[in-house]
């Protein structure tokens, strides 16, 4: 299940694989760089998995509500930890309301909830507000080497 990215220059729509979501890639049109991910990526239960599986790098996945106080505090550090690790992780948010499955996996009993994730498997989970320094650290500590 391919991302959907528009590229900046030419404006069309290309598809990029979850592999490949933290690399730079190509506009299929015009061959403009497309730069990695740098912004968090809302996703449902099917596109996390792929996500999950497939990422080479680090991914930090911000368990939310639109109704939670905190969660809305929390979002603009997450924001700028996508932008500031881009290449270096991913950043994904899960709508705890519409994938409730994927707040059961990990156990989410209060949101925000944070969980850094390498190769598939928990390397760091909080709950609570944090600002993007401390979001940053858990991603590269969990990076390898």
């Amino acid at each position: 299940m391919p991302v959907i990215r528009k590229c900046a220059q030419c404006g069309q729509k290309n598809r990029v694989g979850a592999p490949n979501l933290s690399r730079t890639g190509r506009c299929g049109a015009c061959q403009t760089a497309l730069p990695p991910l740098a912004e968090p990526l809302a996703v449902d239960a099917a596109l996390f998995d792929e996500i999950v599986q497939g990422a080479k790098v680090p991914v930090l996945v911000d368990f939310w509500a639109s109704w939670c106080g905190p969660c809305r505090t929390a979002a603009p550090e997450v924001v700028r930890t996508a932008s500031d690790m881009a290449g270096q992780a991913l950043v994904l948010k899960v709508d705890t309301e519409a994938c409730p499955e994927l707040s059961a996996r990990y156990q989410v009993r209060g949101i925000p909830n944070f969980v850094v994730l390498v190769a598939g498997k928990i390397a760091f989970q909080q709950a609570g507000l944090v600002g993007h320094e401390q979001m940053e650290q858990w991603l590269r500590s969990a990076m390898p080497g």
